[in-house]
């Protein structure tokens, strides 16, 4: 009985992992210039929804974007994209997120984020580790729609904030704690 448990559990490892190398392969942007394209393209759709990422973006010192992330598990689980660091929208470097998870979960959805980088320590921390795991470092705050309502630019204090947007797919809820971001050459 306990062998054939572990048989089952391996399986479904093994197709989790699967599942998550294929979606992954296919959220590779072709070229530096298509990734410009479509960070950009997901940071006006997102102002254009959003009046307080439009106020931060006026006051951001960077802004990172990450267009297009997808997510699979099935008890393993993991994400990934790629997204461009924007300073006075010019694409300045190239970075990966990544993160793995394990627990109760199962199906895939995609979506973009984009961190607002608000002050140069920010920055200089983005670009001097050579990965940036959310969480740890500068402080990030997810901004949800209770936060948004209390942001206003006199109360802009941390070091960064943080949109998820363009949620698609059956799977619940979406974290970014826990993500390892590492700069890529493009």
């Amino acid at each position: 009985m306990f062998t054939k448990r572990r048989n089952v559990f391996s399986l479904l490892l093994v197709g989790a992992l699967a599942l998550s190398v294929s979606l992954a392969s296919s959220v590779y942007a072709a070229t530096a210039e298509d990734l410009d394209e479509d960070a950009k393209h997901a940071l006006e759709m997102l102002n254009d929804t959003s009046p307080v990422a439009m106020e931060l973006s006026k006051n951001a010192k960077a802004v990172l974007v990450f267009p297009n992330i997808v997510k699979a598990g099935l008890i393993f689980g993991g994400s990934y994209g790629e997204g461009v660091l924007l300073k006075a929208d010019k694409a300045v470097d190239y970075y990966n997120a990544v993160t793995g998870s394990w627990g109760l979960q199962a199906g895939a959805q995609s979506y973009g984020y984009a961190v607002f980088l608000m002050n140069d320590k920010a920055v200089k921390y983005l670009r001097e580790s050579h990965g940036w795991e959310i969480g740890v470092g500068p402080t990030v705050v997810v901004v949800t729609e209770g936060v948004a309502k209390n942001l206003s630019s006199s109360t802009l204090k941390d070091d960064a904030y943080a949109f998820i947007f363009d949620q698609q797919g059956l799977m619940a809820g979406v974290s970014i704690e826990g993500t390892k971001i590492s700069v890529i050459k493009r």
